[in-house]
Parts: C-alpha cells; sequence; structure tokens
C-alpha cells in the first residue's frame, strides 16, 4: 500500500490565514485547526497535513531577511519527517521571499510551494481554498517514492511557477504573479499538468540540505529614470557601506551617456560596489554592448543580470555576500545560474 506523504504547512501571516470578524468588518488571523475547519476539502486530501506558524503572523510588508531566516529554520527542522512543504505568505513580498528561499535551501530535494490569496479565506468568492488545495496536491506529488518538484515554486491561479522567476503584477486580479521569462512548471486545470522540461533537474545525488541563514542587508535598487541627477546618483552611491547596488536600467540594459553619470558608476565600481545591471522591463533581458548606450556599462565591468528579475537580483545578492564570497569572484558567480533563476 501506498504510503501518504506528509506536508507541513507553514503560515507566516496574509490575507490567506485571515478570517472576517463579521461584527468589526476587521481581519484577524486564525491558527491552523480553524483554517480546516474552513475548508472541510483538506480531509479529502491523499496526505497528513501539519501546520506550524509564526508565533506572531505578519503581514508581508513587513517581511525582512530575520523572517526568511525564520522560515528556513522551520524547513530545516522539519525536513526529514516531512516530503514537502506549502508557505503560507501574503502576496505583496512573496516574490521577494520565494527567490530568497531559493538561494538559502542549498541542494533542496523537496517542494517548497509559496502560496497566498487576494481573499480571506472566510470570504465567499476567495481564491484561498483553490490555491491552498491545489498546492498541498502539488507538493505531495511523487514519482517512484520521489518528488516530483525539488525546488521552491510559487503557486497562484492555476499555475506553478519556479518561485525566483515570478513578479506580483497586480494587486486587484486573482491572477497576481508572473513569470515573463519562464514558463510555468505545472498547470492546474481538470489536471495537473506538469511540465517535467522546465522543471530543476538536479545533480545534487547524496548531498544533504544546506541551509544559508546569513543575508546581508548592505545592498540597494535604483531605478534609472529620465532626468535623474547628480545628486540623487551620489546619494545613492555614497550610502554608507553599500556593498552591491541593482541597477534598472532601461531596455535591454541601456543607460545615460552624461559624463557625470558614467563617471560616478565608474568610481564607484573602482571602489569596489558590485553593481548588478538589471532590466526594468517586466520580461526579456539585459544585452550589454548591444547598443552603444550599454557598451560603456559593459567595459566598466558591470555584472550582467541577464534576464534575472529585480527580486532575484537582490536577495541572490544579499545571498552571496552573506556567504562572504570573495569580491573578485563576485561577479563571475552572479552571472552564474544558481537556481534556475536567470539563464
Amino acid at each position: 500500500m501506498k504510503k501518504k506523504t506528509n506536508i507541513l504547512l507553514i503560515y507566516t501571516g496574509g490575507t490567506i490565514g485571515m478570517v472576517k470578524d463579521y461584527k468589526t468588518g476587521a481581519l484577524k488571523a486564525f491558527n491552523f485547526e480553524e483554517l480546516v475547519k474552513n475548508i472541510p476539502e483538506l480531509k479529502q486530501l491523499d496526505c497528513n497535513l501539519r501546520g506550524v506558524s509564526f508565533s506572531d503572523p505578519i503581514d508581508s510588508s513587513n517581511m525582512n531577511p530575520g523572517y526568511w531566516a525564520q522560515i528556513a529554520s522551520i524547513i530545516e527542522e522539519h525536513y526529514e519527517e516531512n516530503d514537502g512543504f506549502v508557505v503560507l505568505h501574503g502576496s505583496d513580498t512573496m516574490s521577494y521571499s520565494a527567490s530568497a528561499l531559493s538561494f538559502m535551501l542549498e541542494n533542496l530535494e523537496k517542494p517548497v510551494i509559496f502560496t497566498g490569496s487576494q481573499l480571506p479565506i472566510g470570504d465567499l468568492r476567495t481564491d484561498a481554498k483553490e490555491n491552498l488545495i491545489t498546492s498541498i496536491e502539488i507538493a505531495a506529488l511523487q514519482k517512484k517514492g520521489k518528488p516530483i518538484i525539488r525546488e521552491v515554486g510559487l503557486y497562484f491561479e492555476y499555475k506553478l511557477y519556479r518561485g525566483n522567476r515570478t513578479t506580483k503584477i497586480n494587486a486587484e486580479h486573482f491572477e497576481a504573479f508572473n513569470s515573463l521569462n519562464y514558463p510555468p512548471l505545472v498547470e492546474s486545470g481538470v489536471h495537473l499538468n506538469v511540465h517535467d522540461n522546465y522543471l530543476i533537474k538536479k545533480v545534487t545525488k547524496n548531498k544533504s540540505l544546506q541551509v544559508h541563514k546569513k543575508m546581508d542587508d548592505r545592498v540597494a535598487i535604483l531605478k534609472l529614470f529620465p532626468g535623474i541627477n547628480q545628486n540623487v546618483l551620489q546619494s545613492v552611491l555614497n550610502i554608507p557601506d553599500l556593498k552591491a547596488l541593482i541597477l534598472e536600467t532601461y531596455g535591454a540594459g541601456n543607460a545615460p551617456m552624461d559624463e557625470w553619470f558614467l563617471n560616478a558608476i565608474k568610481k564607484a565600481v573602482e571602489n569596489g560596489l558590485h553593481m548588478i545591471n538589471v532590466t526594468q522591463c517586466s520580461g526579456g533581458s539585459v544585452s550589454m554592448g548591444h547598443y552603444e548606450t550599454s557598451e560603456k556599462l559593459k567595459e566598466m565591468q558591470l555584472v550582467n543580470g541577464k534576464d534575472i528579475t529585480t527580486e532575484a537580483a537582490i536577495t541572490k545578492a544579499m545571498y552571496l555576500l552573506g556567504t562572504g564570497v570573495p569580491d573578485k569572484l563576485f561577479k563571475t558567480i552572479f552571472e552564474t545560474p544558481l537556481r534556475g533563476e536567470m539563464v
């Protein structure tokens, strides 16, 4: 007889775990037992479900590296006895958290699925039930006794994406997330359709899970815009002890050609600031040198962010700095795909 899979639900906070107090209209968090009560369908799932919750669930706007370490520690602590993990999380910063956890969990051999909802679970038209039930089903998928998904994913509105490829694109629609540079891993219709060829192909034989909890927050993001002035640029470049800057450039990695702009960038890079060139477009890739307006950045040895999202770029920078990567190797390692986050 096939043994039931063990799935651990980790509730960090967010709309999905909220119920409405109909007297006051306010939303409040509730516990795992109430969650199961609100979704009787969970009893039909062919797996053993257990739940753990942050002692004080948070709005995802308050998410930070300390909480990421907490999620990683819960997974580490319960890794052996569980076959998969579903992290319930507010949607606002979910792409950041899914990206961060993908880097923090090295040699991951089990699914870690982030999900949430746009409406609370008790609402009449809630999207929480479908998102949660299908996330659990995906986390429980096995083939020859081994999990099918062995990476950090994000499930929302009928699609499972690679977590570190996602961006929140809509604050109102149920289809809140997209992954413009990488196709869905699983699509949910009448059947769960797994796209095997898009899954991470693991070569981590006999390597045990390594959990990296140190994320270095000496990072920043600067989005270019027409009219950016010297004071703005200098104030960012002169942030004390700044180690890495995600520079959101135009199109395929292009930036202004003004002398003052290029000189400031050049000086910052020479002084040891890791500057990562990512596109501010939702989809597409940086191609430095494709246009004259990015040739200079290439010459200055900016890190090529290729088709990485800003969310994955900032968390990858935190991760690499946290693991103490030597400065001279930072560019090479950043430009190498570590968890399928870039081409």
